[in-house]
């Protein structure tokens, strides 16, 4: 029977009991604790009432994980040739054929074991650096202090929140100092809000001032957090890869099937071949055409480049983002912390002294001294972080009085006594409540206010800072005059590496979109400072909302595409920007980090939880990263295009093989009544297995645009190269058993009585020209001229040594085969190296083929985005520059792009890429930005000067 402390404990778990709003002490009584803490005891046998303070994670079965792995389209088909092998194949006086069973189920098991060995160590992988990002605490347990998981906490436990600290559980605060908190994670609220004693605060939300204690009172999925998590979506929708792996499993299927339906007509009532021998080659298309590698082969390729990825700080949960974010072309990211430091800084070239014979660095000294030196606050750290030593801020001077910040002063203040014994007052804060303070008038006071404005219209806050003597030395006393010393402005700065991050994902295809809580002004002041450009919107846009009738002209879905961000911007806009893009069949990438960013980071194609973001983010994403900025993003869209070049390599490779397998022993078969032995192509499969799973480590190019798959290319690609192969393969059969080329040529002995010797020669010239197929389907120019990986190249010569050898020696009975010596071996070399070279040539001429505009509407009527070279970053640039030309008065709104030929537009383009290289290169190393912000800050017409620069 449980005691009356369990049967509460119960209560509280089921949330009977309103822990939110009762007074703390008898938040205590009912969690049956003291303000000394829980004992370990304790809090072990909580810990299984209520479960780890973390988000429920859904557990899978090993085995079934294991044998899911054989149960896809491809496998059924090799089960059914097992199954066929043992069952049907015993006619004729002959046994059931239990080699080719026995081999087959060897492939499956092969296959299944790789896959799944690979994939579980790459999600242990990502486990084991998920758990180093888990959160900890401080926590109050023994009577001691002491740091642990926050996995551990249960409601009872008291922990200690302090500045820079994530709360790790709901909480009541007991005595102390008021709390600053930031709850953006969670409600969307941009500014910090004050907790006071007794207040609850909430899982997820940071500490942004202070110090104090609290008592745990709902942990994990009973959080205000953990509720909000819960209610996101968790089904997985089938990803383009599970479409594409689909579509081509379907295609070789389909190949198989119609090659065998042509074998059972011609064989058996036209030729009336034997039961035994028809079954046999029946078999040989189904094990030599399916290409049960392939869901191995590239979930091991996803898998090794998952572990890439996580050492470039991008940990991959859902393995298919990687081929998503391959072709991803828009990127939808945060400016706080991502594109920016999330840190305020001062903008020192724009600081504004008013005093005389005060300068700019004495400004930033009486600033720093007006701050406070310990558990500051993000102003206070700001101006005392740019002082090159940050004991600058006391040194010299003796401490008498701090008047900390208040919602009602809005400044702060400290009175000191200096080194000559005079004492002073000097006092930051908000620019209005200095002025008043400092009685500014006239000419004076509205050169202060113009100095504000154009900082407001600059997107930089105004700190101003003024001072004061003390005659009468007393802390009391109220000093005299105050005199106005200047005005500080304060921004978040860009990242060092996001201005040149931004070009590289423009230069790779990728559109960055900026998308900001902050104000307009501030998003567009950063888009200027990092060359993203300036066409920046409210989110009343989104809506239709806009009170600008130039924007509310322009279609919502147009609007998002053309804008280079989004200020003012909620959560609920986040996934209606994503939900837009993909309308418009863009692959949208969206970062974000808190609870309510959950719903558009599943919405979109790849979820990207940045650095420190909440557990519900990164759950709700599909890639987390581990360091801060946009660069991480970047070098993983190069790494996971390098990943997705393999993928597409084999595609095609897998595609052409089984044509060649299909066509090329179909006509073997019904042309010269020849059975090739099941037993053979099934040691082809084995060895083609072994080496192309080393393509998962290939040295390959990124593709320097998105990266889709073409199916159309794929499929145009693998016929023909798969149809040339089979005709070479029927060519040699011909020449070997027809004719005497090879020995009047050569001087070989003739094989063309004897069977078993013409399996052997089919069987290696068959295997050499099909793994060589690689290295043509590998390669964007000559396959001779790009360099495979070493482990490539290993497994291809380990694999046809074997090959050879067997063809040379091997005399087995059950197989038909018998050896042909060197001699024919060094023959079929060179035959093999003479008609690869045409491989590369058709590779060529399909790809032109491909490649003209008709041709590919016609074969891939799809968007335009998919169809087109540069995955519309012409025209993007093209809308830039007229949107710039457009900001500069050069051209009105409604003439941007109105009804333009795709060849205008790619003169435009080409004319844009050169003005956006002249006006990044002006923004960031010539005269105009110097130009700009002089002539904003001292209120000139900028229009007119304008009009009359030129480059």
């Amino acid at each position: 029977m449980a005691s009356d402390g369990d049967t509460s404990l119960e209560q509280i778990k089921n949330e009977t009991v309103d822990l939110e709003r009762i007074p703390v002490e008898e938040v205590f009584e009912q969690l049956k604790c003291t303000r000394e803490g829980l004992t370990t005891a304790e809090g072990e046998k909580r810990l299984e009432i209520f479960g780890p303070n973390k988000l429920e994670e859904k557990k899978e079965c090993k085995f079934l994980k294991f044998l899911g792995f054989m149960w896809n389209p491809l496998s059924w088909v090799m089960e059914a040739a097992a199954i066929m092998a043992i069952v049907l194949a015993n006619g004729g006086g002959k046994p059931p054929d239990w080699q080719d069973f026995v081999g087959i189920v060897a492939l499956l098991f092969i296959n299944s074991t790789i896959s799944f060995i690979e994939e579980n160590n790459a999600g242990n992988a990502a486990a084991a650096l998920m758990a180093g990002l888990a959160p900890k605490t401080k926590v109050l347990r023994d009577g001691k202090w002491g740091e642990q998981d926050a996995a551990i906490l249960v409601p009872g436990d008291v922990i200690s929140v302090k500045l820079g600290d994530i709360i790790p559980a709901d909480a009541r605060l007991l005595e102390g100092d008021a709390l600053k908190i930031d709850q953006s994670a969670l409600t969307g609220e941009s500014l910090p809000v004050t907790k006071n004693p007794g207040d609850e605060v909430f899982s997820g939300s940071t500490c942004k001032q202070g110090e104090i204690e609290a008592v745990v009172i709902a942990t994990g999925v009973h959080t205000f957090f953990g509720k909000a998590a819960h209610l996101v979506d968790s089904t997985n929708n089938v990803g383009h890869f599970q479409k594409v792996l689909t579509a081509i499993g379907n295609f070789c299927i389909c190949s198989i099937a119609v090659g065998m339906l042509i074998e059972i007509i011609v064989m058996y009532p036209i030729q009336h071949r034997r039961y035994r021998d028809g079954i046999d080659n029946l078999l040989v298309l189904l094990i030599g055409g399916i290409p049960i590698a392939m869901p191995t082969v590239l979930s091991v390729t996803m898998a090794i480049g998952s572990h890439r990825l996580s050492e470039q700080g991008a940990i991959t949960k859902r393995m298919t983002a990687i081929e998503e974010m391959a072709g991803m072309d828009v990127l939808c990211s945060d400016k706080t912390g991502t594109l920016t430091l999330n840190k305020l800084t001062v903008d020192r070239s724009l600081i504004e002294v008013f005093a005389s014979g005060i300068d700019k660095d004495t400004l930033m000294l009486l600033a720093a001294r007006a701050s406070r030196v310990e558990n500051q606050d993000a102003i206070d750290a700001s101006i005392v972080g740019m002082l090159g030593d940050p004991k600058e801020a006391r040194a010299g001077i003796t401490e008498l009085h701090f008047f900390p910040f208040n919602p009602v002063d809005k400044r702060t203040a400290i009175t000191y006594i200096d080194s000559d014994g005079e004492w002073h007052r000097c006092s930051k804060g908000a620019p209005e409540q200095i002025i008043d303070l400092c009685g500014l008038t006239g000419e004076l006071r509205k050169k202060a206010l113009g100095v504000i404005d154009n900082f407001a219209d600059r997107g930089l806050r105004s700190l101003a800072v003024a001072r004061q003597t003390i005659p009468e030395k007393t802390k009391e006393s109220a000093g005299g005059p105050w005199e106005f010393v200047g005005l500080l402005p304060l921004f978040d700065p860009p990242r060092h590496d996001s201005a040149e991050t931004i070009r590289r994902a423009l230069d790779l295809g990728v559109n960055v979109k900026m998308i900001t809580g902050d104000q307009l002004a501030i998003g567009k002041e950063t888009g200027r400072r990092l060359g993203m450009g300036t066409n920046m919107y409210p989110s009343s846009s989104l809506l239709g909302q806009s009170k600008d009738e130039a924007i509310a002209a322009i279609p919502v879905d147009e609007l998002i595409e053309k804008a280079d961000g989004f200020a003012g911007v909620f959560p609920e806009h986040k996934y209606e920007i994503v939900k837009r893009l993909q309308d418009r069949k863009h692959i949208c990438g969206m970062t974000g980090d808190g609870v309510n960013d959950a719903p558009a980071l599943k919405k979109a194609d790849i979820g990207i939880a940045v650095a420190d973001a909440t557990d519900a983010a990164r759950s709700a994403s599909d890639i987390v990263l581990t360091e801060p900025g946009l660069s991480v993003i970047v070098s993983a869209v190069l790494t996971s295009r390098a990943i997705f070049q393999r993928m597409k390599n084999y595609t095609i490779y897998a595609v052409s093989i089984t044509i060649r397998i299909v066509m090329g022993f179909m006509l073997v078969a019904l042309i010269w009544k020849f059975d090739f032995s099941p037993f053979m192509v099934l040691i082809i499969a084995i060895l083609n297995d072994g080496t192309i799973m080393t393509i998962s480590k290939d040295r390959v190019k990124p593709s320097p645009m998105p990266d889709s798959w073409k199916l159309n290319e794929i499929f145009a690609t693998g016929i023909v190269l798969g149809a040339y192969m089979a005709i070479i393969s029927v060519l040699f059969f011909w020449l070997a058993h027809d004719t005497d080329f090879f020995t009047e040529k050569f001087g070989v002995r003739p094989i063309h009585d004897n069977i078993d010797e013409l399996t052997s020669a089919l069987y290696l010239q068959v295997s050499i020209i099909s793994q060589a197929l690689i290295f043509v389907t590998r390669s964007r120019s000559w396959s001779f001229v790009e360099r495979p990986g070493l482990l490539l190249i290993g497994a291809f010569i380990a694999a046809q040594l074997v090959a050879t050898l067997i063809a040379v020696y091997a005399s087995w009975g059950f197989a038909r085969i018998q050896g042909i010596g060197w001699g024919w071996a060094g023959v079929i070399w060179l035959f093999s190296l003479i008609t690869y070279i045409p491989l590369d040539i058709l590779k060529f001429i399909i790809r032109y083929s491909l490649s003209g505009k008709a041709w590919d509407n016609l074969l891939q009527n799809k968007t335009a985005f998919t169809t087109k070279k540069d995955y519309g970053k012409g025209e993007r640039e093209a809308q830039w520059a007229a949107a710039q030309r457009t900001l500069h008065g050069l051209s009105p709104p409604e003439t941007i792009l109105n009804d333009k030929s795709y060849h205008e537009l790619s003169e435009i383009a080409e004319q844009a890429k050169k003005r956006a290289e002249v006006a990044r290169l002006r923004e960031l190393h010539t005269l105009k930005g110097h130009v700009e912000s002089v002539v904003k800050l001292k209120g000139l017409d900028i229009d007119t000067i304008q009009q009359h620069y030129t480059v």
